[in-house]
């Protein structure tokens, strides 16, 4: 849906009482409850996300993000004075050079250390200060020996989003079932509804299932602060898309059948390259930041699964770019008065167009 009116950030808002963020998972994946909404005519329905087996058809496509989410949290200690450090990995920069923040950030200048391990003195890890980055970022350079991966999975922890307080019991419960590409710093959560049962059935009703990568930096949680949104500056995140996905995606549309996304990670790529190539997909990888908004034109995105987005985000402008502001607003003042969970644990949405 095309709508070329410049709105506001305060356009997106929505009232939100904070009982319905969602702070663990349900028990079963799939058992989340569901807001099938159709972009055009803004009629919706309430069902559970199993009930997606219903709304998918022999030809379509459904696409999901393999990032795997890193324990990227570490706590850690300066030499000198034995106090605490935390350092929040964000993204590779290259060998052993790290974007992260760290808190304090005050007490990180360049030059200085940050160790790892129980063992002040003999540390598993040892980090140097490399360089700054606003609002607390820091380049930082890892020492080890060993391999990086295995040192991170016994030292670090997921890191949950801010809203969520609870602790996490089982950690692969912020992992989708597919993920297998190390490099989130938060999980693409529409893709944690899906259990491998239901992925087998909706294979079995002759829909292929697509992967890619886009690996979530912790941007996606950064505020938008610009009133005008056109001066917003999104976050940039590593994505990549192999020629067997974009050859199966292409011969999908066409013979007829819906490019559909789980997750805005998965519609950011797909859109990026689509945009890129002019509505075909290829195989490519890089860095995106677009950022899609009301008065997006789609490229190759049919249909998407979705969960409930923070007040005015991004990503809440950009399901309102597929729906129109008002169909996505008057759907979630119904999830809120019908006590819907919201956000990374909470329930899911199915976008879908009727034509």
């Amino acid at each position: 849906m095309t709508e070329e009116k410049q709105y506001q950030l305060a356009d997106f808002d929505y009232n939100l009482p904070e009982s319905l963020i969602a702070q663990t998972p349900l028990k079963q994946r799939d058992a989340s409850r569901m807001l099938v909404l159709d972009a055009d005519t803004g009629n919706y329905q309430d069902k559970h996300f199993y009930d997606i087996i219903d709304y998918v058809n022999a030809g379509d496509a459904i696409v999901m993000n393999n990032s795997r989410v890193l324990p990227a949290r570490l706590h850690g200690a300066r030499p000198e004075t034995g106090g605490h450090a935390e350092v929040l990995l964000l993204r590779q920069d290259h060998d052993n050079v790290w974007e992260t923040l760290v808190k304090p950030a005050k007490k990180s200048p360049i030059g200085s250390t940050i160790v790892f391990g129980e063992d002040i003195n003999n540390p598993v890890m040892t980090a140097t200060v490399v360089g700054e980055l606003e609002h607390g970022g820091r380049y930082i350079e890892f020492n080890y020996d060993g391999i990086f991966m295995e040192l991170l999975e016994k030292l670090g922890e997921m890191p949950l989003p801010p809203y969520i307080k609870e602790k996490l019991d089982d950690q692969e419960r912020y992992q989708t079932v597919y993920s297998k590409v190390d490099g989130s710093a938060a999980a693409p959560t529409a893709g944690l509804h899906w259990t491998p049962e239901l992925l087998d059935k909706v294979r079995a009703k002759g829909v292929k299932t697509v992967e890619l990568t886009l690996h979530v930096g912790l941007g996606t949680f950064r505020p938008v602060e610009e009133e005008n949104i056109e001066d917003h500056k999104m976050h940039s995140e590593f994505y990549q898309l192999s020629k067997e996905a974009a050859d199966t995606l292409n011969q999908v549309h066409q013979d007829g059948g819906r490019i559909i996304a789980t997750g805005t990670t998965s519609i950011r790529t797909l859109e990026t390259i689509g945009s890129k190539f002019d509505g075909e997909l290829q195989a490519d990888s890089g860095w995106t930041d677009i950022f899609i908004k009301p008065g997006y034109h789609w490229t190759t995105v049919d249909a998407f699964i979705t969960n409930f987005h923070l007040p005015k985000s991004t990503l809440v402008m950009l399901v309102a770019a597929f729906t129109g502001r008002n169909n996505i607003l008057h759907a979630y003042k119904h999830a809120v008065e019908d006590q819907y969970r919201f956000f990374s644990f909470g329930d899911a949405m199915f976008i879908k167009r009727d034509n």
